[in-house]
C-alpha cells in the first residue's frame, strides 16, 4: 500500500507553565491510498517474497540450479541419438524425449537385463556409434603418453557435457609426475537423474572403462562418489579388480530408480 505523508497543522512552539518555550515536531500520519502492486515493480516482489520466506526460496533455488540443463542443439542431438541407439540395441521403447528418454530407456535396461548384458549392450552401441577406422586412427596416432591423457581429459570436459554434466581438468600424479589427466565431474548428470548405484555402475562405469581400454588403448579408472554424486575420471590409471572396486560394494539408494539390487559378483 502507498503512504500519503499529511501533516497536522500546529503551532510551532508551545509555552510550558514554567515559561520556557520548547519546539515541537509536527506529528506525521500516514494514509493507506492504493495497492502496492501498482508501483512495486516484480522484481522487488520478488524480493520481498524471499525475505518473507528464506528458508523455502533457498531450497528452491538449490533444487533448480542442481537439475538445470541448458542443453543446446548439440547437447539434445546427442542425447536423443545415443538413447534411440540404445533402444534400437535392446528393443525397449521410450516415448519421452531429450535426458529423460535416455534415463527412462536405461532404467528398463537394468530391469530387462542381467548385469553382464547390461555392460555388453552398451559397449555394443558405443562400438558402432564411432566407426572402427576413426578408432583404429586415434588408437595408433595417439598412444599412451602424458600428451593423449591430458588431451583425452580435456576432450571430455568439452564435448561430454550434455552427458555428464559440468566439468573441469585436474591434477594427479602418475609416474612420479604431475599431469592434468583428471576430469572431476562435481554433479554426474546421469548419477543425478538416475538415482541408482546400479545404473551408474553397470550402464556407465564399466563399460566406458573397458570400451576405452579395448578401443582407445587408453586405462581408464571411473571413481565414483555416491554421497555427493561426484566422479574423478582418470585417464591413465587401470580400475581395480571388481572384487577391489569400493563403487561396487556401494548400496544402492533407498529410492532407486531402477530398484534393483546389484552385487560385486554380478557387476563384474
Amino acid at each position: 500500500m502507498e503512504a500519503k505523508v499529511v501533516l497536522q497543522s500546529r503551532t510551532p512552539t508551545g509555552t510550558s507553565s514554567q515559561g520556557v518555550n520548547k519546539q515541537r515536531c509536527p506529528p506525521v500520519r500516514a494514509v493507506l491510498a492504493r495497492p502496492a502492486e501498482s508501483i512495486v515493480g516484480s522484481g522487488t516482489k520478488e524480493r520481498l517474497r524471499l525475505k518473507l520466506k528464506p528458508a523455502d526460496s533457498k531450497r528452491e533455488v538449490a533444487q533448480d540450479s542442481s537439475s538445470f540443463h541448458n542443453d543446446n542443439w548439440f547437447d539434445l542431438w546427442a542425447i536423443n541419438y545415443l538413447s534411440q541407439s540404445l533402444q534400437a540395441a535392446t528393443g525397449v521403447k521410450s516415448m519421452l524425449s531429450g535426458y529423460e528418454s535416455l534415463v527412462e530407456t536405461t532404467a528398463m535396461m537394468s530391469k530387462k537385463f542381467n548385469t553382464k548384458t547390461q555392460q555388453e549392450l552398451v559397449m555394443q552401441v558405443l562400438d558402432t556409434a564411432i566407426p572402427k577406422l576413426i578408432l583404429n586412427m586415434i588408437k595408433t596416432l595417439l598412444p599412451q603418453s602424458q600428451f593423449t591423457r591430458e588431451y583425452f581429459a580435456a576432450f571430455t570436459t568439452m564435448f561430454f557435457a550434455w552427458l555428464i554434466g559440468p566439468s573441469e581438468v585436474r591434477e594427479s600424479e602418475l609416474n612420479g609426475r604431475r599431469e592434468k589427466n583428471v576430469v572431476y565431474v562435481k554433479k554426474c548428470r546421469f548419477l543425478e537423474q538416475s538415482n541408482c548405484v546400479g545404473m551408474c555402475i553397470n550402464l556407465c562405469k564399466m563399460p566406458s572403462q573397458a570400451f576405452i581400454k579395448d578401443s582407445l588403448g587408453m586405462p581408464l579408472n571411473m571413481v565414483p562418489n555416491f554421497d555427493d554424486m561426484s566422479c574423478e575420471m582418470i585417464f591413465g590409471q587401470d580400475p581395480p579388480t571388481p572384487n577391489d572396486d569400493p563403487a561396487l560394494k556401494q548400496p544402492c539408494y533407498k529410492l532407486c530408480r531402477a530398484n534393483q539390487k546389484h552385487t560385486v559378483k554380478s557387476s563384474g
